[in-house]
């Protein structure tokens, strides 16, 4: 099984992060994105979109991270990261999808430009609407998670798994998060898969 990923992508620190918390070994290809290689012919056979991750495993290629952890979760279910429940199951699915909606994009709109653009090249007025858009969301989340260790069935899940690479930058972005999503952060961020593959910020 192998993983075509790069050490400061978000969403390849996902996978790599669940496998970590199964166990998995995969063979990792790092794509070298600054020379391109994302956007080179060999590639792009591979994932037509020139992103990162691609997993592939013999003749299936998967080039999207959460149908990527639903995959590693039915081909390794063990230890699970999704309850056994039919409800909490729905309910994981749901937080990861709400992650990716109210939170990668916005989370994109601010930390690409301060970590690769030069100050006076930023949309501040995207940024501004990405960051309120993050703090409603944080918000939701924090009503949420009150009074719980975790989102769902008060067990680590794929949920926590989609959060956190994003939650990472919340510093970067200048937001400070609502108490019980900053306590939910800070339990996630010290697993040792979190640690383990922490990008330089």
């Amino acid at each position: 099984m192998k993983l075509y990923t790069h050490p400061l992508s978000t969403y390849a620190r996902r996978v790599t992060m669940a496998a970590l918390e199964k166990g998995i070994e995969l063979e990792t290809v790092v794509v070298d994105m600054a020379a391109r290689e994302h956007r080179g012919e060999a590639y792009k056979k591979l994932n037509p979109y020139g992103r990162v991750p691609t997993l592939v495993d013999g003749d299936l290629v998967l080039y999207e991270s959460t149908a990527i952890l639903e995959y590693l979760e039915d081909r390794f279910p063990s230890p699970p990261l999704v309850p056994e429940d039919a409800a909490d199951r729905a309910r994981t699915r749901m937080h990861m999808k709400l992650c990716d909606l109210q939170l990668t994009p916005q989370t994109s709109t601010i930390i690409f430009p301060k970590r690769f653009i030069p100050k006076d090249r930023w949309r501040l007025d995207a940024m501004e609407k990405a960051k309120q858009e993050i703090e409603a969301h944080l918000a939701i989340l924090d009503r949420e998670l009150e009074g719980k260790t975790w989102l769902v069935a008060e067990r680590f899940t794929l949920a926590e798994l989609a959060y956190a690479p994003f939650l990472d930058f919340l510093g970067l972005m200048e937001i400070a998060p609502p108490p019980n999503v900053g306590s939910w952060a800070a339990r996630m961020l010290a697993r040792p898969s979190a640690q383990a593959t922490k990008p330089p910020l």
